[in-house]
């Protein structure tokens, strides 16, 4: 049994070194054990330095790309090389080594195909109040829109299995924690969660500047993967607002007509049936995009039956 851990990087020169070098080389049970870095079109020497303290593979992307097109990079390349199963960890050092046999624990035992490291986000010093607070919120959402209880929705220390990598597809240019988890449940993969230990923080996080921006995109990836996946259920939804409106405003109209108070309330009938109309759109526009979603299962079939021969044949 293979296993590769990937390491997706941007301009980490400075800590690079020390990641690789925490790295077990051995772990019980797994035959091999190897390191790939993805270059994510750093601007400083973290290839060099990483081809220095010793990573079997290095994927160099000719820009910068982000995390998530870094992290599909090295799924597609872990796959190329035959890994059973693939580990994924900052190149910062914010998780500890010592905890990737803790991570596989799970997968070697079959009971689950995608493995997360919890790091118990409600209790890490350096998270300030109001970060806390947003990633519990943040893990929630990402809960009801995977159908799955998941306690850290951003964690990037996980492990999968060769056969749930086949099936993942990353679309976002964000961040593939969020995206990646959703489509995971929908998938009715085996998720668990393991509590991990985390090294001190080293400096600030480079996904987000500004927790503005962090709600902005996280919410526009839950939103994107949610639909995707049940599409029905939110236009559905969507479209009980203006259908609601539009009765009410229909019955004030008929009630008011019948009582002999009617008069100069043709505005409300126009405009109940306009969100009548509205609504009724909206709810057919969520049954074209379930129909579309069939095909979406098939392609990933397709996409998947692909990958597992090609990778076959390496």
């Amino acid at each position: 049994m293979k296993t590769i851990i990937q390491i997706p990087c941007y301009n980490e020169a400075d800590y690079i070194a020390e990641t690789v070098k925490a790295l077990p080389k051995r772990l019980d049970y797994i035959d091999e054990v190897e390191i790939l870095v993805i270059d994510d079109g750093s601007t400083d020497n973290t290839a060099e330095v990483a081809r220095q303290a010793g990573v079997d593979h290095i994927v160099t992307l000719p820009n910068h790309f982000g995390l998530a097109q870094a992290y599909a990079a090295g799924l597609d390349a872990c796959l190329k090389l035959g890994a059973d199963i693939i580990i994924n960890t900052d190149a910062d050092h914010q998780y500890q080594s010592d905890e990737i046999p803790r991570l596989i624990e799970p997968i070697l035992e079959h009971r689950a195909e995608l493995v997360v490291g919890d790091r118990g986000v409600s209790n890490l010093e350096h998270f300030s109040p109001s970060k806390r607070f947003l990633q519990k919120m943040g893990s929630k959402v990402v809960s009801k829109a995977a159908g799955i209880e998941i306690p850290d929705a951003t964690s990037g220390f996980r492990a999968m299995t060769r056969e749930l990598a086949l099936r993942t597809n990353v679309l976002s240019n964000y961040s593939y924690t969020l995206e990646t988890l959703i489509q995971a449940g929908n998938q009715h993969a085996r998720v668990a969660f393991v509590p991990v230990k985390t090294n001190p923080q080293k400096r600030p996080s480079r996904l987000f500047k500004k927790t503005s921006n962090y709600l902005a995109l996280s919410g526009a990836t839950i939103m994107r993967a949610f639909t995707l996946y049940r599409p029905l259920r939110v236009f559905s939804t969507i479209s009980l607002f203006p259908i609601i409106i539009g009765v009410l405003l229909g019955l004030r109209f008929v009630v008011r007509y019948f009582t002999g108070g009617g008069e100069g309330m043709i505005q409300s009938l126009i405009l109940a049936a306009i969100l009548l109309i509205i609504g009724f759109l909206t709810f057919l526009i969520g049954i074209l995009a379930d129909l579309i979603g069939f095909n979406r299962k098939m392609m990933e079939e397709v996409l998947y039956r692909l990958r597992k021969d090609q990778s076959q044949k390496q």
